[in-house]
This record gives structure tokens, sequence and C-alpha cells, in this order.
């Protein structure tokens, strides 16, 4: 057993786990809970090939930095859209710069795009704790990689024209998450389909079809009534401009049970 597994059980067994943390000491059936050729892919356009090739910031960055600017782009607040961001710069007292950053994002400028990337540095705070952190005066995107940020958020507001509306974003799952599965926060809903955001420039893997059926799950045990309305879960990739769709009708029953009740704990 690796390192980072023996450490995970352990936290696991004190406080739970993240969702995508709780992934990554599973293990899944051959092919995965769903196998990610189930999903029917379509693209909406243009893809990667019309993106820059290099960019100077990492992949992670670039995709929290197209989700938080996508639901700001859609009308969430900016201490809505960004609300992990500035909370993660409380843990490392920089809560005074980082609404300085959030107080310049207007919109897809080249300016508001540059202090959007800064401000999600902050974000690994949060999510994994002040050792991670780096300071943000040394995330630097360049113009290339700003332009590509620009165009994916633009590919994002596409997309929700056409399966949108909008009804939930960045939203927890409380009352829906257990002793095993303590935290987890999701993209989007629409009025039928979970949505999660990727970035990535590779195909999807099963780790990624388990997160969003993990999320249907503890958003059906959650407070949140939106949940009773999902028939798809759904993975939109902006940097591909795929839109990836499995009807929860098709997925087994005994597959959503195991999940229940060995993946997450209910």
């Amino acid at each position: 057993m690796n390192k980072e597994k023996e450490k995970l059980l352990i936290q696991q067994e004190l406080i739970g786990l993240s969702v995508t943390q709780r992934i990554k000491v599973v293990t899944q059936p051959k092919g995965g809970y769903i196998n990610p050729k189930e999903l029917n892919t379509i693209s909406l356009g243009e893809g990667i090939d019309k993106l820059n090739p290099i960019e100077s910031i990492t992949p992670g960055l670039v995709g929290i930095a197209v989700d938080y600017l996508t639901r700001f782009m859609l009308g969430a607040k900016i201490e809505d859209a960004f609300y992990i961001s500035i909370e993660g710069s409380k843990i490392v007292n920089e809560e005074k710069k980082a609404r300085k950053l959030a107080k310049h994002i207007k919109g897809l400028d080249e300016k508001s795009v540059l202090n959007a990337v800064k401000l999600v540095g902050y974000d690994v705070c949060f999510r994994a704790g002040v050792k991670a952190f780096r300071p943000i005066d040394n995330i630097e995107p360049d113009s290339k990689t700003i332009e590509n940020i620009i165009t994916m958020v633009n590919r994002s507001l596409e997309f929700f024209k056409q399966y949108g509306p909008k009804v939930l974003d960045g939203f927890t799952f409380t009352g829906g998450y257990t002793k095993t599965v303590s935290a987890g926060d999701g993209d989007f809903t629409t009025n039928d389909t979970l949505w999660d955001f990727k970035v990535s420039k590779s195909p999807i893997k099963k780790e990624h079809t388990l997160q969003i059926l993990m999320y249907w799950r503890l958003g059906v045990h959650s407070i949140h009534p939106e949940f009773k309305t999902i028939k798809y879960l759904g993975i939109y990739n902006p940097r591909l401009n795929t839109v990836s769709r499995i009807a929860i009708s098709d997925i087994p029953l005994d597959i959503i049970n195991e999940v229940d009740k060995d993946v997450i704990g209910y």
C-alpha cells in the first residue's frame, strides 16, 4: 500500500474523506462502476485543436478558473462564484488580498481573468490545507493561457444555452454526507442533469464517472429537492468541447446500491 493511500485510510477512520479522496482508495470493478464507454459523447464544435497548445499554469488552476468564471458570467455574485477561494484565503490570513482581486473581476477581459486565476490559487488552502498552498504572486498566466481560459468560458456559456438553464451551481451536499464521505461539492445542475466540468486533455476515466455517480447519490440524500428530478449524469469538457451523458435508468440498480453501501457508507 502506498503512503498516500495509507494516510487517506487513516483520515477516513478519523474524520471521513472528500469525494475525490474516497475515490483514490476505492477498488472499482473492472471498467469501473460506470464504464466511460457507456456514456454517449457528442461534440459541440471546435475543440482542443483551436486552443493554444501550451499553458503557463497548472491544469488544475485553469479548470477552477474556467468553472468559477462560468458561474460568475451566468449571474452568480462574485463572492458566491469564488466562495471557496475566498474561504481559503482566510486560512492563510490573506482575505483582504483575495477580496481586492475579486473586486477587479468584471467579465472576460484579460485583467479580470488574470485576477481570477490568482484568486483561485487560494482554493487549495480550503481543499487540501496550508501545506499545499503556494504564494499566489507566483501564479502568472501568460497571454496564451488567458486566451484559452476566455475561449473555454465562452464555450461553457454556449453549452448552457443548449442544455440550460442552470438550476444549481457550486453546491454542497448538506444532509447527504456520511462518516466515510464527509466533504465534496458539485459543479452544476440543470433541470434534468447533474453536470461535472472537466478541462482535461484526456478522455473520461472511471474515476470521473464514479465521481459524478457519487455526487448524484449524495445529492439525493441531501437537503436539495432539485436532485429528485435528475434523469442524467453528465460531464462537459470545454477544452475538448464535448458533452458526455448517461441516463440514470441505464445504470443497474445493483451498482447504485453497491456504491451507496460500500463507497459512500449509507
